[in-house]
């Protein structure tokens, strides 16, 4: 894997490249400051352009579509929901040497709001359950189903069980891997959604998520939005709360216990196959993976 990249197909990319692109497409920007911002996102390469704006350019060719998609549905969702979200200002064109379209999108104030630099974890868990209960409730007609442009998140719990077994056996020796499968069949155990698609983010963690002055303030990267089971969003229960702050989380959004359970499903199978991807090539979002596991462990060995 070439030193700085995560994925062994990523394209390259530069500060030098993303002026070249403004100068040719969007001249009236070209001459502002640009610096790369060093980020754990997987899909797109990200650089601050001037004080207001960001550029972002996808990494991978799986990340390619979601350019149109939220260009396209943002600026519907956005004055629907409690807290901030991207906005979508231009969309850029393959040119320079880079092969797909990219966006220009307002610059949104913030840090990543990992639980370190959140100052009333309780009052976050409130805000993200207000976020995914108002999500939910715009009418999904015409939303992006389920499939490879958002990772298929939102599909049966069932249909990860191949891709999330084979995570654990890569990771004999580095896991408990028989109290991971257990907590894994446990999971694939509760009923499926058998109720209505609905909007979900898809890849709420704290990478995602933005907070200014130890309040969160902002949801970010909606490349895997879509219509689908529910479920999907619970994972930030586990990749980003405590047990305590569950409990406020659980109590704020309406949520069965099947879905609470494929939930945690969700969670316990995105960490697993993170883990080995990235163990190497991103310490931030393998160290995310880990702690995840572990907060669904530790709930499956209390029966919670």
């Amino acid at each position: 894997m070439p030193a700085g990249k995560m994925h062994v197909a990523e394209v390259d990319t530069d500060a030098s490249l993303v002026r070249r692109l403004l100068a040719a497409q969007f001249p009236r920007w070209a001459d502002l400051p640009i610096a790369p911002v060093h980020s754990a996102g997987t899909d797109n390469a990200i650089y601050r352009l001037g004080e207001d704006m960001a550029v972002r350019l996808p990494r991978i060719d799986w990340a390619i579509g979601q350019v149109d998609k939220e260009h396209q549905w943002l600026p519907r969702l956005a004055p629907l929901l409690p807290l901030a979200i991207p906005v979508p200002l231009a969309k850029g064109t393959p040119g320079e040497g880079y092969p797909w379209q990219w966006s220009v999108y307002r610059w949104l104030e913030g840090e990543n709001a990992t639980i370190e630099r959140i100052a009333d974890p309780g009052q976050a868990a409130r805000d993200l359950a207000l976020f995914i209960a108002a999500l939910r409730r715009i009418a999904p007609m015409g939303g992006p189903p389920p499939g490879p442009p958002n990772s298929s998140r939102g599909v049966p719990l069932s249909t990860r069980d191949a891709p999330t077994r084979a995570a654990i056996a890569t990771l004999h020796g580095m896991l408990d891997t028989d109290a991971v499968t257990a907590a894994w069949e446990a999971a694939l155990q509760a009923p499926a959604w058998h109720g209505p698609p609905v909007w979900i983010h898809g890849d709420l963690q704290s990478g995602n998520l933005l907070a200014v002055r130890g309040r969160l303030s902002a949801v970010i990267d909606f490349g895997c939005l879509g219509v689908g089971d529910p479920a999907c969003d619970v994972i930030v229960a586990w990749n980003l709360l405590s047990a305590d702050t569950r409990d406020d989380f659980r109590a704020a959004l309406p949520v069965d216990d099947a879905t609470w359970a494929r939930g945690r499903g969700w969670a316990l199978s995105i960490g697993l196959i993170a883990l080995p991807y990235y163990q190497n090539t991103s310490p931030v979002i393998a160290a995310s993976a880990r702690r995840t596991i572990a907060e669904v462990l530790a709930d499956h060995k209390h029966g919670v």
